[in-house]
């Protein structure tokens, strides 16, 4: 069996985070390590669901006001802002008779794997169907994937952090989203690392390592060259084109 490639934390422009995926799962259907990469996004952005209309969810004016970007993703789901001071990322990417070619048993295996991480760090977590994890019943983070020529996707975000204002001032959700009883309606259900441990960055980033290898035969890897030029491509000719990001 192929030994995992473990991509340790980087941080990249969003449109050539999204470009990765494509270009990865590229390299895995020839043949490539099966691989989980861990990264961030900078300039903070907001991603949509491949199947989501950009004008109905993302207030585009306000993210030019704050710099934020706006990419479309190749997954469904809803739009989330990635803020890159208060968001870790993560991708798994492997040939489905690695893991499952059931996306809905793929949501369960690999948040179970960000459920030991955070036990690592001592929060206590849990997966709620269809592809979430919870902590004490608020969101902690959510997971989106996809099945493209017998190679998972399986890819999702953990919220270091929290501003739930900066968040809603730029997606829409209606008029309410700037009254009090809204934000505190919200704060409800999600949750994040800071609020149940005092803990850096660094820290939380270990614990990702951690709790996704455990148990596997792996190594630390980086993007080869290849890799790295089919996603300059596929940025310049796909998401950084105006048809892709603003195509429904």
């Amino acid at each position: 069996m192929m030994k995992w490639r473990i991509i340790k934390h980087e941080t990249h422009h969003p449109h050539m985070n999204v470009a990765l995926e494509e270009a990865i799962i590229e390299s895995v259907t020839e043949g490539g390590p099966p691989t989980i990469r861990f990264y961030e996004w900078d300039p903070s952005s907001v991603v949509i669901g491949y199947f989501q209309n950009i004008h109905d969810e993302v207030d585009l004016q306000k993210c030019d006001e704050l710099g934020i970007h706006c990419v479309r993703r190749i997954t469904g789901g809803g739009a989330t802002l990635l803020d890159k001071d208060r968001e870790l990322t993560y991708s798994v990417y492997a040939p489905a008779d690695l893991l499952t070619r059931d996306i809905t048993k793929s949501y369960k295996i690999v948040c179970g794997w960000l459920i030991n991480s955070l036990a690592h760090i001592g929060i206590e977590a849990e997966f709620k169907p269809i592809n979430d994890v919870i902590v004490n019943g608020k969101k902690i983070s959510g997971t989106a994937a996809t099945l493209r020529r017998g190679v998972l996707l399986v890819h999702g975000t953990l919220l270091y952090d929290l501003d739930l204002r900066k968040m809603f001032s730029v997606l829409k959700v209606g008029q309410e989203k700037i009254s009090d009883k809204f934000i505190a309606a919200v704060e409800e259900r999600v949750t994040c690392v800071r609020h149940h441990k005092d803990i850096n960055k660094e820290e939380v980033k270990r614990a990702l390592i951690e709790g996704f290898t455990e148990g596997k035969d792996f190594y630390f890897g980086s993007l080869s060259e290849k890799e790295l030029q089919h996603a300059r491509y596929l940025v310049k000719s796909k998401f950084a084109t105006r048809e892709w990001n603003l195509r429904r």
